[in-house]
């Protein structure tokens, strides 16, 4: 199964997609700002690979002229029926359909995975005004409880390494990333989350034993949370590059004061 596969596969469970996966917190866009130097309100922004508008309707909540792009046709029906006023794209980070210098902020939430770096980075950068920045962030769960691990473990051990395919952007091409990491939980009935696992690629492009393995997660996570309800720890994985101001070029003549 190829990671072109893996990523059409969200399209058929785009409802389910936008019903159990979590959202971010405040948080990530006070760290955006301060790690970009852009303030949300008012940003010209493209959300790329913007699913069902989860980052995308975030990013409006604070006042972003923000635009969505998305590849998938389930997808982008389904960001169309839930957030109709925002604009979409059709596309993905390889071929961004925005002119040059015509952004200050591009975003990738839960995709940078999916695109090829060496194409997606000189996009980025020539979209980008100067000072614009990219930023690249993901809801990655928290392994350090450890209820969580062990289930990542399971996961693994029943179908292979692969399952968090979320890949940490790295500086290159003269993008230089700055981290962070931010933690946050949510409380959520047994069942939900096992609805979110399911949006997970690994669960929809068909592999078998994925049905028994959710059966078998349900009975091990209600004996271990009695009430049914437990408690999902995330990290959000933040990385933003911000794109170098122009140069005066050789021979220019300086500024005057006050220019």
């Amino acid at each position: 199964m190829t990671d072109a596969s893996r990523a059409r596969s969200f399209s058929a469970a785009a409802a389910r997609y936008a019903d159990h996966r979590p959202s971010y917190p405040p948080a990530l866009l006070d760290a955006l700002e301060e790690l970009s130097g852009i303030p949300p309100a008012g940003a010209r922004v493209a959300d790329v690979g913007a699913g069902t508008g989860i980052a995308t309707a975030l990013l409006q909540s604070r006042g972003a002229r923000v635009v969505a792009v998305e590849p998938g046709a389930g997808m982008a029906a389904e960001l169309r029926r839930r957030h109709p006023r925002i604009p979409l794209v059709r596309g993905d980070g390889d071929r961004l359909p925005f002119a040059a210098g015509s952004l200050d902020l591009l975003t990738y939430a839960q995709s940078w995975h999916w695109t090829d770096p060496s194409r997606s980075v000189p996009e980025a950068l020539r979209v980008l005004r100067p000072g614009g920045a990219l930023a690249v962030f993901s809801n990655d769960p928290d392994v350090g409880v450890e209820w969580i691990a062990a289930q990542r473990a399971r996961i693994e051990e029943r179908f292979g390494p692969g399952f968090y395919i979320n890949e940490r952007a790295r500086s290159q091409g003269g993008v230089e990333f700055t981290r962070r990491l931010l933690r946050w939980s949510r409380r959520v009935p047994v069942d939900f989350h096992l609805a979110k696992l399911s949006t997970h690629s690994l669960f929809l492009i068909g592999r078998p034993g994925t049905d028994d393995f959710l059966a078998e997660e349900r009975e091990r996570l209600r004996a271990l949370f009695p009430d049914g309800l437990l408690v999902e720890h995330y990290v959000v994985d933040l990385s933003v590059a911000v794109r170098p101001p122009l140069r005066p070029s050789p021979g220019a003549p300086a500024a005057l004061p006050g220019e």
